[in-house]
């Protein structure tokens, strides 16, 4: 446990809630039943790609192991597997959604590089990386484009996205006002 580092700029929070108190206890009576996923650092440590509530719970108990299964991923492949991991979960933030579709998006875009012959505007259909993310998640391309325009916010704007203190459609056109204005707005 002591090896493992959460997953740098991991957009799923992490709750200290009833949801957290019934794993601690079901950890507590039958021990950790899914392994968690991490991919091994240079250093000899380990980097959390799914599994972060089963590490907190675990943490919480005191345990000092973990039951881990070791995958040797390069950077993007491992944004990837932590987002399709996450996206698992019945109750996701509007939040956690925006940066993860982000990460998942860049991820994708870094590892198609340029597009293939087949692949571009003048053959025929272009795929566009928010298109495929729709596919994958059953959402429409617009509706990934509007998660990852929620990235875009400021941080209490979001907040209140998340509180539904404030409507999706209205945080996404909102997404495009300069940041300092957000500011003053949110004032």
């Amino acid at each position: 446990v002591a090896k493992i580092r959460p997953f740098k700029d991991h957009p799923f929070k992490v709750l200290d809630d009833e949801k957290m108190h019934e794993l601690v206890e079901s950890i507590m009576l039958n021990g950790v039943l899914v392994p968690v996923t991490v991919r091994p650092l240079e250093d000899g440590d380990y980097e959390m790609i799914s599994g972060h509530r089963r590490l907190f719970a675990v943490k919480e108990i005191g345990l000092e192991r973990i039951p881990a299964i070791v995958k040797k991923y390069d950077d993007d492949e491992a944004v990837l597997a932590m987002v399709d991991s996450n996206l698992q979960r019945e109750e996701i933030l509007p939040s956690e959604k925006a940066f993860a579709y982000k990460m998942r998006y860049d991820a994708m875009r870094r590892r198609a590089g340029r597009p293939s012959k087949n692949n571009s505007t003048q053959v025929g259909r272009n795929f566009e990386t928010a298109e495929l993310i729709g596919k994958e998640t059953g959402e429409s391309k617009n509706t990934i484009r509007r998660f990852i325009r929620l990235t875009e916010l400021i941080p209490e704007l979001l907040d209140y996205v998340d509180k539904k203190r404030l409507p999706f459609t209205v945080a996404v056109d909102i997404s495009y006002i300069d940041k300092e204005i957000q500011t003053w707005l949110f004032e």
